[in-house]
Order: C-alpha cells, then structure tokens, then sequence
C-alpha cells in the first residue's frame, strides 16, 4: 500500500491515463504492447517528451511491489526503445512519484525527455 502522504486525499480512482487506455481520449502512441502504452506528452517540455504508462493502474512506484518488479522493468526497457525511436542520442527519463515530486496524474508513468542539452538538477 502507498504510502498516505505520497498521494491527495481526493486523488481519482480513475485518471486522464485510464481514460486514455480505455480509447475514450486519443493520444499520439508511439509504442503499444500488452504491459504499456507510450504515447507524445500533449504539453511537451522538450522536443521529444514521450510517456510511458503501464496497462496496470499502479498510483506511483510507493504504490508498487516486489510482484511489479518485471512490469517497472520492463517499463524502463521500452523507455530506452522509445529514446532509440525517436532518434535521441541522450535522454531523461522521470518518475515523479507523489505530490511533493511534482506528480499530477496518479497512474504510474515514465517521462522520456531528449531533444536538446538537458540542465542539472531539473527542479
């Protein structure tokens, strides 16, 4: 179980990433399996910015378990798949995983980020 601070009170029990599963709300997919979907971010912060969402509602990784370790894993191997696609030579992937890290939608999901020089830190 996550833990409580890592999610809001009123957090959907569905999200815009279900609905999106669902086909009730199109997105630009990019890769498609039947673990994930990885589709074009509709805001982008980079000239490539590519999420990946696991077909599983996870909440975040505080949500996830031992059992979900080939799932994360394979998650982060399509990320690269994506990067490669997509041409980048070097590339961010972000997990943001509760409130205080910036997490808007709660439904696991890789960012994949390239395109231009990347500043460090990110926040």
């Amino acid at each position: 179980m996550a833990d409580p601070s890592s999610t809001p009170e009123n957090a959907p029990a569905d999200t815009i990433f279900g609905r999106i599963l669902r086909g009730e709300i199109p997105c630009d997919p990019v890769h498609s399996d039947e673990l994930c979907l990885a589709f074009r971010d509709v805001n982008p912060q980079a000239p490539v910015h590519v999420l990946v969402i696991p077909r599983k509602p996870l909440v975040n990784l505080a949500e996830a378990t031992g059992a979900d370790a080939p799932l994360l894993g394979h998650l982060l191997l399509v990320a690269a798949k994506v990067a490669s696609a997509e041409g980048l030579g070097g590339w961010r992937t972000v997990i943001n995983s509760g409130v205080e890290a910036g997490q808007t939608v709660f439904h696991l999901h890789v960012h994949v980020i390239g395109g231009r020089p990347l500043a460090w830190p990110p926040g």
